[in-house]
């Protein structure tokens, strides 16, 4: 057989390592066997400590992380990964809410690791061998790469898509808005959520990334107002969009001159609102001059105080989802929910529960005296037409 080997067929059976680091054995397994058939050698690891020690044996392809570990945390392992200069990709798995797995996958990116879209338990065999497709095999100049499936693919090839999720007036129940969520649409994965193709914060594709946000809302609100719905839609900005000097204008241009137009909702997170409340009180005064308010998102997840938002003209707030699941048993986040709801009706402003998902949850809220709802109890985000159908089967005028 001499002469049998070449350096080419050495080359098509490099190793390819795989770590999976999850405190449940039944994850373990499942995700072993997994990427064994994708043909990877997996090893299995219970806590973060093995991971370290496992770094010096092998140069793992991807690594797959559990949020919550017995002896530490994914954010911990992600610094040590940083600081080993880690050149492999990294997957996050959680049963924790798809909020924090996003907010982990950002400390991940800011700290230069290649972060594949994040995976909420329970998954899907599919949904995690469309995330490793995503690792570029070694040689093979076709791999599908990030590029392929990112912001800028989507703007280029025209795959971005905006969804709505219903707003509900909680007194008559019917739909009093609506949340425009981006979503891409790619044409071999399917519909990828925000976590899984947005680059990170201050990134320069979110200037045309609200650009198109802006034109397709603004063009589905004339469809939705033909069939009765005026309320206003929300749209998110982020900060780095939001503090440019042409963002106003460029808004202004596009804005309908149409008799019943409501005007529109410009959502910014809690932590954007507070970074520099200057800045955002002067923006939002300009906005309302165009009949666009300013909503504050996810309040709670940030660090300000209540007394911090008190000087900036926001007309809604928005309590994030992690207060209001669960609110039904337990205090803390009752004690939340009633604080944002005594803050709003303090300063004359529409209080937002997101995430309601539950029955007893909805009691509470309604109890408390929240008006306004979303979340999945009510209806999951869907495409354009799809929300036309809701309100014309709902029949009601919001």
């Amino acid at each position: 057989m001499g002469g049998g080997s070449s350096l080419g067929s050495l080359a098509d059976h490099v190793e390819r390592h795989a770590f999976i680091v999850d405190d449940e054995a039944q994850i373990r397994t499942f995700v072993s066997n997994v990427l064994v058939s994708a043909g990877f050698i997996a090893h299995q690891f219970s806590s973060g400590s093995q991971v370290e020690a496992a770094l010096t044996k092998w140069a793992p392809k991807v690594i797959v992380l559990d949020l919550s570990l017995g002896d530490t945390d994914a954010v911990e392992v992600i610094r040590n990964l940083a600081g080993a200069r880690f050149g492999g990709h990294v997957l996050l798995i959680s049963g924790h809410d798809s909020g924090l797995l996003a907010e982990v996958r950002t400390i991940g990116e800011q700290r230069g690791l290649a972060m594949l879209p994040t995976l909420h338990k329970p998954f899907r065999v599919d949904e995690l061998r469309a995330s490793l497709s995503l690792i570029p095999k070694d040689g093979d100049a076709d791999a599908v790469t990030w590029a392929d499936h990112g912001l800028e693919a989507g703007l280029k090839n025209n795959w971005l898509e905006l969804w709505y999720q219903p707003k509900i007036d909680l007194r008559s129940r019917v739909i009093c808005g609506a949340e425009a969520l981006i979503r891409l649409r790619h044409p071999t994965e399917g519909v990828m959520q925000p976590t899984q193709f947005l680059p990170p914060p201050g990134d320069t594709l979110y200037s045309p990334l609200t650009d198109f946000i802006v034109r397709r809302a603004l063009s589905d609100w004339s469809m939705f107002a033909e069939r009765k719905m005026t309320s206003r839609l929300a749209i998110n900005v982020p900060a780095s969009v939001l503090q440019r000097p042409d963002f106003v204008s460029n808004l202004r241009r596009h804005l309908p001159t149409h008799p019943n137009f409501p005007g529109l909702i410009v959502e910014i997170t809690e932590d954007e609102a507070i970074s520099d409340p200057e800045l955002a009180r002067e923006i939002a005064v300009q906005l309302k001059l165009y009949n666009v308010l300013v909503s504050i998102d996810d309040f709670g997840a940030g660090h300000s105080s209540l007394a911090r938002l008190k000087e900036l003209p926001f007309a809604e707030i928005k309590l994030d989802r992690r207060f209001v699941h669960g609110c039904a048993d337990d205090l803390r986040k009752r004690s939340m929910c009633e604080a944002v709801i005594e803050l709003a009706r303090r300063f004359n402003i529409v209080a937002v529960a997101e995430g309601v998902e539950n029955q007893d949850d909805l009691k509470v809220l309604i109890e408390i005296g929240y008006r306004v709802a979303q979340g999945f109890l009510f209806a999951k985000p869907m495409q354009a037409a799809e929300f036309v159908r809701l309100l014309l089967s709902r029949a009601q005028t919001a």
